[in-house]
């Protein structure tokens, strides 16, 4: 099976850029401090009307429509509701999972936080820290949840896989992103001693995560192991262990390849798709199935200004300044190329899932974000930005 997926971003791993009403009333960057500055009721009711009305059945029937074939849905550490004082989620996946096996969608469950963060990102849940791999019980911990999650769902219809961890990130990303200053952690205190994951950590977390939830799949389940930004650093680790029902997952975001010096123009791009990605994805396919399990369409070119690797106002950046309209048309063009190449790219591997499938951003009436609504994949189908049956 191809995979043809989305990712259900933001649904039961809150981002605060994709759904900035969630945080209103609260100087929170992320979900860690969001419960520290609401009552707990006001929490519990914002977090349990959120999950209830951000996906329902009909977007699954919707996905389906869009000619998509799988889900990749973020879960919390906390999902089990075991982590006071968040609110666990086993009963929205638990429904994930029955609308999925009517519409005959698949679904990858993406443990895509962990306690004190694997990577110091917005996404992992506490900006600015990055400790969980130097914590043994916390590591622990993680993999009790992994085995809780294959127990519960290794032999369902709808079960494509599991990812052990989501984006951990080690030194040549952690200095790319320069993390400690694009996201400065509200509490010092709290990050000493924060540091990237090391590889040789990586490897025998991956190990020990296989070793835990193979006993409990159907022998047609995939284990999905992050490639930690370095897609091409796996070749003896999967040649040694020779894994069964594995793949590698890679995200590959056209914000990191500007990062990395790509020139912001559509011919840039496209060389860029063609010669990196679409390459280095090949090679690999070559020794172990490979995904991307994040893309998108969103590039500075189509902003208008350098987004200096996708930062927005929540990360105090100013792109109203020398900002460059571009008409509805020729923005169109430059995303249905962009689109076109990269699923051929995909396609030298085993498949992808778009980030994301909805976001809550008014492009209209908050202009500043325009741009952004590249990243929803429900717009960029319905303004034909993305091709309907990608």
């Amino acid at each position: 099976m191809r995979i043809k997926g989305v990712n259900l971003g933001n649904w039961l791993v809150l981002e605060k850029w994709m759904s900035p009403s969630l945080f209103e009333g609260t100087t929170a960057e992320d979900e860690y401090y969001l419960p520290t500055q609401l009552s707990p009721e006001v929490y519990e009711a914002r977090i349990k009307i959120h999950r209830s009305e951000y996906i329902t059945e009909r977007d699954f029937a919707t996905i389906k429509r869009c000619g998509m074939n799988a889900v990749r849905i973020p879960v919390p550490y906390f999902i089990f509701g075991d982590r006071p004082p968040y609110i666990g989620c086993i009963a929205e996946l638990d429904k994930a999972f029955s609308w999925a096996e009517k519409y005959e969608l698949k679904i990858l469950i993406d443990l895509h936080t962990a306690p004190m963060s694997q990577n110091g990102f917005d996404n992992g849940g506490l900006s600015g820290v990055c400790r969980w791999s130097q914590i043994p019980e916390e590591v622990e911990f993680e993999l009790t949840v992994l085995e809780r999650l294959a127990e519960r769902y290794g032999h369902r219809e709808g079960l494509l896989g599991i990812t052990p961890i989501n984006e951990p990130v080690t030194e040549p990303m952690w200095s790319l992103m320069d993390i400690p200053n694009r996201y400065p952690p509200v509490d010092p205190e709290l990050a000493k001693g924060t540091a990237p994951n090391t590889m040789e950590f990586l490897k025998g977390f991956y190990h020990d995560a296989h070793s835990r939830i193979r006993p409990h799949l159907a022998e047609d389940k995939y284990i999905v192991f992050h490639d930690a930004f370095r897609l091409k650093d796996w070749k003896e680790f999967f040649e040694e262990a020779k894994y069964d029902h594995v793949i590698l997952d890679t995200h590959q975001y056209l914000m990191s390849a500007e990062m990395m010096g790509c020139e912001q123009t559509l011919e840039g791009y496209l060389e860029y798709i063609r010669d990196v990605f679409a390459k280095d994805i090949a090679e690999v396919q070559q020794y172990v199935d490979v995904i991307c399990g994040e893309w998108c369409l969103f590039n500075s070119l189509a902003v208008g200004t350098d987004t200096k690797g996708g930062q927005s106002v929540l990360n105090g950046v100013d792109l109203t300044t020398d900002k460059k309209t571009m008409d509805a048309d020729t923005k169109k063009e430059i995303y249905r190329q962009l689109a076109n190449a990269q699923l051929e790219a995909w396609n030298q591997g085993s498949g992808y899932f778009y980030w994301s499938y909805k976001l809550l951003l008014d492009t209209v009436n908050e202009p500043v974000w325009s741009g952004w609504d590249s990243w929803d994949f429900g717009k960029s189908v319905d303004e034909g930005w993305f091709p309907a049956e990608g």
